[in-house]
């Protein structure tokens, strides 16, 4: 059974540690939780935003199916209402820190907005950030200094501060993914390859409806499909989809100038089920129809 976090305070409840200074934003000293126990910890959703550095943790923590290493610096981010199932180990230690915000407490600021399209909540555990020595002083700054805000006295700055914290923060875990993609160089190109594979795999062996979808090549490559995308961009320039489309593209283009099947035909067998999509998409990436692309090699 699925153990629901409503409330920061009933978190900070449940782990056994002072409450929040603020209903809505928190940042747990992961030093000074005592309780892990818990069975209800096993299966949790949350009903706001989770971003955790967590470091120092002697073995492995298993989220889901897949074993997360923290002896050095890590961070994983969880979204509202995500499913998060965790194995508990006995006398768990861990230090690092936890940032917990409730949406409401980004209504009004371009954030709220904002944090939607960062798909690192959308990865993983096994996924995770892996961070050099320097960007985990860069985090733990930041989450210091988001602490100190929230226990500091309250004025009407206060909210814009702590907001413009969290930005930064992200904003730095957004350069950073983006330097962990640059520098796993030999395992981007492995992916690169084993997509490249499933992809003419899938079109030499299914048609129609059946297209392998951005979902289909993710759960095959054991990735989830935001991480994917995100990856394959910083190897091509093209998210996951945009690659899908390309690839597309050129069997359009290799089917109409080396097999005699009608322009219907070809867009069955690249999964438009309406082979106006097909002539919509093929005229708008190369200014020409189909028929008329065709015309050129005859």
């Amino acid at each position: 059974m699925t153990y629901p976090f409503k409330s920061i305070t009933q978190l900070h409840d449940l782990l056994e540690i002072e409450p929040p200074k603020h209903p809505m934003v928190s940042v747990i000293d992961f030093s000074s939780i005592k309780c892990f126990s818990d069975p209800s910890l096993e299966s949790v959703t949350y009903s706001f935003y989770c971003i955790a550095l967590k470091k120092n943790f002697k073995g492995k923590m298993k989220y889901g199916m897949q074993y997360v290493d923290f002896n050095k610096g890590i961070m994983i981010f969880f979204k509202p209402h995500q499913v998060v199932t965790t194995t508990l180990i006995d006398e768990i230690k861990l230090e690092g820190y936890w940032l917990v915000i409730h949406p409401d407490f980004l209504k009004g600021f371009p954030l709220d907005h904002k944090i939607k399209n960062y798909d690192f909540f959308s990865y993983k555990a096994s996924e995770a950030l892996h961070l050099s020595e320097e960007e985990e002083q860069i985090i733990t700054s930041l989450m210091q200094d988001v602490n100190k805000e929230i226990k500091g006295p309250m004025d009407r700055f206060t909210h814009e501060i702590i907001v413009s914290q969290i930005d930064l923060l992200l904003h730095y875990v957004a350069r950073f993914y983006e330097r962990q993609f640059r520098t796993s160089t030999s395992k981007q190109h492995d992916i690169l390859t084993q997509f490249e594979e499933i992809l003419h795999q899938s079109f030499e062996l299914k048609s129609g409806s059946n297209f392998i979808t951005v979902e289909e090549i993710a759960a095959r490559l054991h990735l989830s499909p935001n991480y994917l995308s995100d990856l394959l961009r910083s190897i091509s320039g093209m998210s996951t989809q945009e690659f899908l489309l390309q690839f597309k593209l050129e069997k359009a283009k290799e089917l109409l100038t080396s097999t005699q099947f009608s322009v219907s035909e070809i867009a069955y067998q690249l999964g438009y089920e309406f082979p106006q999509s097909f002539s919509k998409f093929f005229k708008q990436k190369t200014k020409q129809s189909p028929v008329e692309f065709r015309a050129k090699f005859n």
